[in-house]
């Protein structure tokens, strides 16, 4: 743990972190980054891609058709991208400036997602193959902003104040997707379009380019800027190498939580269409808004309560209620009594908790190893989540949609929770043996 945690101790800061007005600028293109991949990737392509096509005349489909299965490769193709280029854009957001990274990456998928729309509809492997292609534009874009705002913000802040600042970041990304899919479904269940949210999204993207350019000053070179002769892939690949051997212990909770993690993610929208007979809209404000709200609430205090413990201890907490609250999430496989939303928003309480307790410390601890490098260790630990995600989303959609002919519809349907919560536990598990102490 001493070597993930760093040697050197950055200077402290006497300012509240909520009066510093870079904190405040990274915090809302985070929370309106995050509300634009959260509308693409969990409220509207899912659904757009199951939709019924509607009228072959239309200009615009109103779906694709295809299957779960096909929807979670679909999403792979977004995770797979992420994880591997957020290793070498972390390499390039610490050599060429953190605001050049932020600023592209929205730009690529305010473009791939309206050109998602033009896919042609009905020719076989050529849609499939170009959403496949878009959804790649847009985790390289994921890829080249949220390793380079995760660094940008441990550097604005002091040591003391990292954690709770990580926290913040974190309750952008709760609060992101709480927003979003009451505004993705709101936005297709009004318009009566099932692609009116990819609109949407693109708007935001387009929003969140404009606020990077906007508020995010200029970066003077950084120190070791122009003195380095490897390109930029192999930066990345040997920086990932090195955070592969100073921080094992973080990659390994990495890959297995986040396997978790991605067995409900292309269906959870879908679930709850399904088994609760739900609207969109509905979906989102009565069982996803109120949850994450709720721990909206929480999160500071939480952020401080693991400052307290220290940062093991917090990983520790966090997880342990992370399954909990997956144990009541997936309860309803077993008790057709309790296959409810609200028992579905009741587990999300301390999942939440849990995370925004969990994340933030790990974060805090990746950032501290290297202030040089801040961009490039934060990205290989991205690029576990992402492998790990990569592996689980696609093996939570299968079980989806194939399992249902041996075990049954609900119990398929529940499959990825299930699924979820085997691998978090192994996940907590693993960090009461990988992560010891409390610093």
């Amino acid at each position: 743990m001493s070597a993930a945690l760093g040697t050197e101790t950055p200077p402290v800061s006497s300012v509240p972190i909520w009066k510093q007005p870079m904190v405040r600028r990274l915090l809302v293109i985070a929370l309106l980054a995050e509300i634009g991949y959260a509308v693409l990737n969990i409220s509207s392509m899912p659904v757009y891609l199951a939709a019924d096509p509607g009228s072959p005349h239309k200009l615009i489909p109103e779906g694709r058709g295809l299957g779960a299965s096909v929807i979670g490769f679909v999403l792979v193709a977004f995770l797979f991208s992420e994880a591997v280029f957020k290793g070498p854009m972390g390499a390039l957001a610490d050599r060429f400036g953190h605001r050049k990274l932020m600023l592209i990456g929205p730009c690529i998928t305010t473009c791939t997602a309206l050109l998602t729309l033009i896919v042609p509809y009905n020719s076989g492997a050529m849609e499939v193959a170009l959403l496949l292609l878009l959804r790649t534009a847009d985790g390289i874009g994921a890829a080249m902003l949220w390793p380079a705002a995760f660094a940008l913000m441990g550097e604005t802040v002091g040591d003391d104040q990292r954690q709770q600042a990580m926290s913040f970041l974190n309750l952008c990304y709760m609060l992101g997707i709480a927003l979003a899919l009451p505004i993705g479904g709101v936005a297709d269940d009004w318009s009566s379009h099932k692609w009116a949210s990819l609109f949407l999204a693109s708007v935001v993207f387009a929003g969140v380019a404009l606020a990077v350019f906007r508020f995010i000053p200029h970066e003077d070179q950084l120190p070791h800027f122009g003195e380095h002769s490897e390109t930029p892939a192999e930066a990345g690949f040997k920086d990932l190498l090195h955070a592969v051997r100073q921080i094992p212990a973080y990659l390994i909770l990495a890959f297995v939580t986040f396997i978790g993690i991605g067995f409900p993610m292309a269906i959870i929208k879908l679930f709850a269409l399904t088994e609760f007979q739900m609207g969109e809209s509905s979906f989102g404000c009565f069982v996803v808004l109120p949850a994450c709200l709720g721990m909206a609430v929480f999160s500071v205090p939480l952020s401080r309560y693991g400052e307290k413990i220290g940062k093991s201890r917090a990983v520790h907490v966090g997880m342990a209620l992370c399954v909990v609250g997956l144990v009541i999430a997936s309860s309803g496989a077993f008790v057709p009594v309790l296959r409810a939303p609200w028992v579905l928003a009741l587990g999300g309480l301390p999942l939440g908790a849990g995370f925004l307790l969990a994340i933030p410390a790990w974060m805090a601890s990746v950032s501290d190893i290297d202030p040089q490098k801040r961009g490039s260790n934060i990205g290989a630990v991205m690029t576990a989540q992402g492998l790990g995600a990569i592996i689980g989303a696609p093996l939570g959609s299968t079980l989806y949609e194939k399992l249902a002919p041996i075990t049954g519809t609900d119990l398929a349907h529940y499959s990825p929770f299930l699924g979820c919560t085997a691998c978090v536990t192994c996940g907590w598990v693993l960090s009461l043996r990988l992560l010891r102490g409390s610093h």
